[in-house]
């Protein structure tokens, strides 16, 4: 009988993951090109080496056991394991890294970022890249679990993070805005949060994955329509579905026409310090470098968080 170590390997670990996402053996054998006496063999195999079922085989289809769940779960995080010393062999070999991840809070400015991208692209490394919408403490979340290699718009003290540098984009001012029809815009200000309780809040949903989820601004009770971005927050303000603070350099387009209307709060004015970090490392690969070097530009920092485009 083999041993576990011989039978836990990377294409076997995808085998099962298939089985259980296509929901039965002859499904799995299907996409994997197979016939289903050669997958239920292989399946067999893994379960002999561990001494369990993997797959509840009393109906047609082929469902997970706890103890298949489980082997899943840790499989998967192997695999990225796997890649993880695949990236760093390559990063080593040409100095490159072979996919580079860039956690962007949704108050930075995307088409700033898509711009970077473009240039970055010009110079055809072999590094791919992937970009993560994120928010609030998922933001410094996908750095610190390594998730992502570099975070743009990270609300939080990164340096209370251990191995995790941090430079100052800039100071972000927020502005409490409404839609010209909702109730609070021709209410004399400043606006108490007792009448502000009174009122729906639009409030991005806080992307972190473990632990608590961070909330600002809201208020005990206070009906709340969570949404996932911040421009999906600001769209919902412009429809006077609610109100709450929004960055003012996305709002100030629509507060020129009219669209939004600022309202002062007895709470005061708003402005948050907006920081990129990355982890510390004595070899950084050369994707990061060149991101951290357009992070050097006063401009490009100025962009990022004024949704200005970058000077050539």
């Amino acid at each position: 009988m083999p041993a576990p170590f011989e039978v836990l390997t990377p294409e076997a670990l995808s085998l099962l993951r298939t089985v259980a996402q296509a929901g039965s053996f002859a499904a799995g054998a299907r996409e994997l090109g197979l016939v289903p006496s050669a997958v239920t063999y292989r399946v067999r195999q893994i379960e002999d080496a561990l001494d369990v079922l993997l797959f509840d085989r009393s109906s047609r289809q082929a469902r997970l056991t706890p103890a298949g769940a489980e082997l899943l779960r840790e499989g998967a995080r192997l695999l990225a394991e796997i890649d993880a010393v695949a990236n760093r062999v390559k990063r080593v070999a040409t100095g490159w890294e072979s996919q580079f991840t860039i956690a962007v809070d949704t108050v930075i400015s995307l088409s700033v970022v898509m711009e970077l991208v473009h240039v970055f692209y010009e110079l055809a490394p072999v590094t791919r890249l992937r970009l993560r919408d994120e928010s609030l403490s998922g933001t410094l979340e996908a750095l610190t679990s390594g998730q992502a290699d570099l975070a743009l718009g990270v609300a939080l003290e990164a340096s209370n993070a251990g191995g995790v540098q941090s430079r100052l984009l800039g100071e972000m001012p927020f502005v409490y805005a409404v839609a010209p029809h909702h109730p609070l815009a021709a209410l004399p200000e400043p606006l108490p949060d007792d009448l502000l309780q009174r009122h729906r809040a639009i409030a991005v949903a806080d992307s972190v994955q473990r632990g608590p989820a961070l909330t600002l601004g809201l208020l005990a009770g206070q009906d709340v329509l969570t949404v996932p971005t911040m421009r999906a927050k600001l769209d919902a303000q412009l429809r006077g579905l609610g109100a709450g603070f929004v960055p003012l350099a996305m709002a100030r387009p629509h507060l020129e026409t009219g669209r939004l209307v600022a309202k002062e709060t007895q709470r005061g004015a708003r402005v948050v310090r907006i920081s990129a970090a990355w982890r510390t490392s004595s070899h950084p690969g050369r994707a990061l470098q060149w991101w951290l070097t357009q992070l050097e530009r006063p401009a490009t920092r100025h962009a990022l968080i004024e949704q200005h485009r970058v000077p050539q």
